[in-house]
């Protein structure tokens, strides 16, 4: 039985990541069908895409009320995107920090931080009034993002790539068309919840196998199998030379795990926050924010190769204490 469930985990993983994909890109197609504008596409669909599996997986475990799985998910997430996937991405190459990323998206995700911490020391659980607190940031913060980017001008055209052909060639000409992109779309978004399903309750059944916390579980499998899709792009874009947008990813994924996964989450079930080891936890959350402004500031805007490997050896002393002291 145990090997069943490992194996519908992974099949959990799999729908998940592919499904994200395909939901991302029938819905941008279907939106610029619709004459939406590639401003809106980005901070809107692409951005909920690339936090599809943590949206999904927080909610299942809510409904489920297994609070831990979902506080977890959305800080161990966090924590892999910043001291993991950037700090192997560095390795590679130096990760240029925009200026508007050290102005705006980093103070937010700080804010956002402290307010997880805060919230959740208050009522020893993140219920739904804060949930519409992180909402309402959210949608602050979203507001900001809308009219910094008119003020912006347009990035060029990227160069078209070349024809493709044999199947390349047939799925080019489907997405042309607006029925594709709504199956690809619905068909997307299925595989996403199922995948999130599968994915919750094969976690559920191998930690009370191994008697393992739920939130050990939540911090670490699936925190790292819901930000795979993020470590596989960032360490290939990094080994390209394609660093330009690597970091404000995933400060924006980041944001998005606080403010609209738990926030939507907590709607459903009170979200757990033990104040001895969730505590640490979200501080340990903070302190991933906190190293990357301040590698971002010490480096003159780009992180390093040393800044990557402190990111890479905290992130290693942080899961010896978790198997070490917690399970």
């Amino acid at each position: 039985m145990l090997y069943l469930w490992i194996f519908l985990m992974i099949l959990g993983f799999a729908l998940l990541i592919k499904g994200a994909d395909w939901f991302v890109d029938g819905a941008a197609g279907i939106a610029e069908k619709c004459n939406v504008s590639p401003l809106v596409i980005g901070l809107t669909v692409i951005a909920f895409g690339t936090s599809a599996p943590e949206l999904c997986v927080s909610v299942a475990s809510a409904v489920q009320r297994l609070p831990d799985f979902s506080t977890g998910n959305v800080i161990g997430s966090n924590i892999a995107n910043i001291f993991l996937i950037l700090g192997c991405s560095a390795l590679f190459r130096p990760l240029p920090v925009q200026k508007n990323s050290l102005r705006l998206d980093i103070p937010v995700l700080l804010l956002a931080s402290f307010l997880l911490i805060g919230l959740g020391i208050w009522g020893n659980a993140l219920e739904w009034w804060d949930g519409l607190i992180f909402l309402a940031v959210f949608a602050a913060y979203m507001f900001c993002l809308f009219r910094g980017a008119k003020r912006d001008p347009a990035p060029p055209e990227p160069p078209k790539p070349a024809p493709k052909t044999g199947f390349g060639a047939w799925l080019d000409r489907m997405m042309g068309k607006l029925w594709f992109l709504i199956l690809l779309t619905l068909v997307g978004l299925g595989m996403v919840v199922g995948g999130g399903t599968l994915l919750v309750d094969g976690a559920k059944y191998i930690a009370e196998y191994f008697g393992a916390p739920q939130d050990v579980i939540g911090l670490t499998v699936i925190a790292i199998g819901t930000s795979l899709p993020e470590l596989v792009t960032s360490v290939v874009a990094a080994a390209k030379g394609e660093t330009d947008i690597a970091v404000g990813n995933i400060i924006g994924s980041n944001i998005f795990n606080i403010l609209f996964v738990a926030g939507v989450a907590s709607l459903f079930y009170p979200l757990a926050f033990d104040l001895n080891d969730t505590l640490i936890d979200a501080l340990v959350a903070l302190l991933a924010a906190l190293v990357l402004y301040l590698c971002a500031l010490l480096g003159k805007d780009k992180i390093g190769r040393a800044s990557g490997a402190v990111m890479l050896l905290l992130f290693a002393a942080y899961y010896v204490y978790l198997f070490a002291v917690r399970i």
